[in-house]
């Protein structure tokens, strides 16, 4: 059976790059029985395809805080993720995780922090140029009687380039809309773009051709059976059926800081300047990957199976953290001896493999968008990222390859864009970005500062839309 389209909000399979003004309300619910009135009829997009597109487009989120502001039962919500349920900025070990430190730490967030309170709904609203003011100011309008105003983060159109000056946007997984290819736990020998729907969306298989955990309501529950019902377990209402996690974090950059560090690195020569910031992000400012990529798809069609010394993308390079396209064992022939020789981790090769997790297990779907650019005012990047896992993804993704500094065996290093440069646990530095040459030792720069700065975060759950409409009742 394909998706349901007509249930599932359409961030989930488009960018709405056409709709190229955005602004993002961070609300707070006041009165329950208004919100809930509000949201039984609020126009939200689906993932229906539609000639022409839309001229606007509206999509709906909620906090666990939130969904209990709406009266949603405690053992119903207790039937969510752990880490959803916890929050983003919730405790300092998740922050340590995560890289939330020094200047990161929630305690100085703007929103989503402890002491700012957290958000119970996100609505995002898009709009062609032109549009979004009267599209805005119609839905505050709608929205008044039952939500107080928590934030307002606006957007800007930059035309795909991100604040850095990198083309951005390019690289995202090939959702199995079709549920064409089988969904079980079988070892995958090669690098593919191709994910399970159910690394996205609740409520169908994912790579491991297990369902994630999500409500499962008794069908009394729902007795005007407003929900689906659940695949995997006949007979129950599937509160997270066609619905997904929704992360979101506002990113500051520090445009100057990069460039006055790189210009201090190349010394005065252009060229080894733009050499030295597109080793850091791993692609050229046009977009185009440091190593060869197929005819066909020139800009995402490639793996780094052909580059095992980091020779043309360095192993720390933005790019080969945040999605390493590795497979689940190291690349060779696929004869058994050779198979079982790669499983049991013997070479050189396969021993630095072996560093890197599965990508297929940690996949995410970028939504972001842009702020600022203006003179004088904030610039950076609302990451927003969609996924079933919360663990499993994003943290994995934030902890493990871009916060962490053991990645592919390096040492000292955090990511070159978004790292925090603090000194590690052991007490080793984080702030160096090495670059490997064909001989002698790799090219180091040392002393990198701080770039990005998180100004803040939350995690959300977007429903598909017949769990929106539920979640708009009076709730048993």
């Amino acid at each position: 059976m394909n998706a349901e389209f007509e249930d599932i909000q359409g961030l989930v399979r488009f960018g709405y790059k056409h709709l190229t003004q955005a602004s993002f309300l961070l609300l707070r619910v006041r009165d329950a029985g208004a919100a809930r009135a509000w949201l039984a009829s609020a126009p939200v997009t689906s993932a229906i395809v539609r000639k022409p597109p839309p001229a606007t487009a509206m999509q709906i989120a909620f906090t666990a805080p939130g969904l209990r502001a709406l009266g949603l039962a405690e053992d119903v919500i207790g039937g969510f993720s752990a880490e959803f349920l916890a929050g983003m900025g919730s405790d300092e070990s998740r922050a340590r995780r995560l890289g939330d430190l020094g200047a990161n730490d929630p305690a100085r967030w703007q929103w989503g922090g402890a002491s700012q309170g957290m958000p119970h709904v996100l609505v995002m609203l898009y709009a062609v140029p032109g549009g979004l003011d009267e599209w805005l100011a119609a839905v505050r309008s709608q929205c008044e009687a039952g939500f107080d105003l928590m934030a307002r983060l606006g957007t800007s159109d930059l035309d795909g380039v991100e604040p850095f000056g990198f083309v951005d946007g390019i690289s995202q997984p090939h959702v199995d809309w079709e549920r064409k290819r089988p969904a079980r736990d079988k070892e995958q020998f090669a690098y593919t773009n191709l994910s399970c729907l159910g690394e996205y969306l609740l409520g169908y298989p994912n790579e491991y051709g297990a369902y994630t955990d999500r409500p499962l309501l008794d069908s009394t529950r729902d007795p005007a059976a407003l929900l689906p019902r659940a695949e995997d377990d006949a007979g129950k209402a599937d509160l997270g059926r066609n619905g997904s996690y929704l992360v979101v974090r506002q990113l500051q950059q520090d445009v100057e800081a990069f460039w006055r560090f790189i210009d201090s690195q190349a010394g005065g020569d252009a060229a080894l300047r733009r050499k030295l910031a597109e080793a850091m992000v791993g692609r050229t400012m046009e977009g185009a990957p440091l190593v060869p990529a197929t005819a066909a798809d020139p800009l995402n069609g490639f793996s780094y199976d052909g580059d095992p010394e980091g020779l043309g993308c360095p192993f720390g390079a933005h790019i080969r953290r945040s999605n390493p396209r590795n497979a689940d064992l190291p690349p060779g022939s696929a004869d058994p001896i050779s198979r079982l020789v790669r499983t049991l981790g013997f070479g050189s090769k396969a021993l630095r493999n072996d560093l890197i997790a599965s990508t297929r297990f940690h996949r995410l779907l970028r939504r972001g968008r842009e702020y600022g650019g203006a003179p004088g005012e904030d610039t950076g990047l609302h990451f927003i990222c969609l996924g079933a896992n919360i663990a499993r993804q994003f943290e994995f993704v934030q902890g493990a390859w871009l916060a962490g500094t053991k990645f592919d065996a390096l040492a000292g290093e955090g990511d070159p864009l978004v790292g925090h440069r603090l000194p590690g646990a052991d007490g080793m530095p984080t702030d160096g970005f090495s670059i490997p040459v064909p001989s002698g030792p790799d090219c180091r720069l040392p002393g990198l500062p701080q770039f990005v700065t998180v100004q803040g975060g939350a995690y959300f759950f977007l429903p598909g839309i017949r769990a929106l409409r539920y979640l708009s009742k009076v709730l048993p």
